[in-house]
C-alpha cells in the first residue's frame, strides 16, 4: 500500500498540472458516480490528506484513496497509457493534460463542504502544514494496549504511515512491534522521528529509511525476513499482528536490536 509520501508526491504532480485549469472533460468509470459531469469545472486545488487525496472543482472535491493498487497518471493528449483501459476509474481532461486514476481503492465525487465530515476521523497529518506533533502522541496514548505497529499504522492516531515506515520506526526506536504503546517510554520521540523519516522522503522517488539509496540497501528490516540484520547479523523475523482483519499487519523485526 502507498505510503503517505507517495500519495502526497501524486497530489502535487497532479496539483501542478491541473491547478487553475478548466476541466474538458470527465469521465467517472464507477456506477454510483458514472452520471457525474465535472466538465467546464475549474480545478481550484489538488491537496492530499494522509493517504487520501482531494481534487477540488469549484462545487465538489474529487476524493480518492490508493489502497494496494491504485495510482494517477498525467499524460498529454494522444500518448500512451502505461496502464490497461479497463483499470482506469476515472479521467480527468483539461486543454494541456488528461490526468487518469487507476485501481483507486475509493473514489467518489463529494460537496466540498463535506471534506471534514468523510475525513475529519484521520489524525494530525505527518505532511500537512498543521501538523500536530502534540496531538499525534495524545491520540497515540489514548489506547495504551494497542501493539505499536497498530497503533502507529491507525490512520485515526496520525496520517500517513504504511507498513514500510511503521517496521523501520520500530526498529529504529529499538522496540519490539508486539510491544504495547504504553510501554514506550519517550512517544513524543517516536512521533518526532516518523515526521523526519518521511519528511526526509517526500520528495524522492526511491524511499530509504538506511541513508543508503543503493537498491537492495534501503531499508532495515521491512519486507527482508529470513535476511541478517545490517546492525548486529542476527536474522530478522516476520509475523503478522493485529486483533481484526482491519488491524493485521506484516511485521518484521531484529530479535536482538528490539525489545
Amino acid at each position: 500500500m502507498p505510503e503517505g509520501d507517495t500519495v502526497f508526491r501524486e497530489a502535487r504532480s497532479l496539483g501542478d498540472a491541473l491547478r487553475g485549469s478548466v476541466l474538458t472533460r470527465s469521465d467517472i468509470r464507477v456506477p454510483e458516480w458514472a452520471t457525474v459531469d465535472l466538465s467546464g469545472q475549474t480545478v481550484r486545488d489538488v491537496a492530499s490528506r494522509g493517504k487520501h487525496i482531494l481534487i477540488r472543482t469549484d462545487s465538489v472535491s474529487v476524493h480518492s484513496h490508493l489502497k494496494m493498487d491504485g495510482s494517477w497518471h498525467l499524460y498529454r493528449h494522444g500518448t500512451t497509457w502505461r496502464r490497461p483501459a479497463f483499470q482506469a476509474r476515472i479521467v480527468l481532461e483539461t486543454l494541456d493534460w488528461m490526468a487518469v486514476g487507476f485501481d483507486l481503492g475509493v473514489l467518489e465525487p463529494i460537496p466540498r463542504a463535506a471534506e471534514e465530515s468523510r475525513l475529519g476521523h484521520l489524525g494530525p497529518d505527518l505532511l500537512g502544514a498543521d501538523w500536530d506533533a502534540d496531538e499525534a502522541v495524545r491520540r497515540l496514548g489514548g489506547r495504551p494496549a494497542v501493539p505499536v505497529a497498530v497503533a502507529l499504522a491507525d490512520q485515526r492516531n496520525l496520517a500517513g504511515l504504511g507498513n514500510v515506515y511503521v517496521n523501520e520506526l520500530c526498529f529504529l526506536r529499538g522496540l519490539l512491534p508486539t510491544r504495547s504503546i504504553g510501554e514506550v517510554a519517550d512517544l513524543p520521540a517516536l512521533v518526532g522521528l516518523a515526521h523526519r523519516l518521511i519528511r526526509v522522503n517526500r520528495d524522492r522517488v526511491e524511499r530509504t529509511t538506511t541513508g543508503n539509496t543503493r537498491r537492495g540497501a534501503r531499508v532495515w528490516v521491512y519486507s527482508r525476513g529470513g535476511q541478517p540484520c545490517r546492525r548486529c547479523g542476527t536474522r530478522i523475523a516476520r509475523s503478522t499482528i493485529g486483533r481484526s482483519e482491519l488491524e493485521l499487519r506484516d511485521t518484521y523485526w531484529c530479535p536482538h536490536c528490539q525489545t
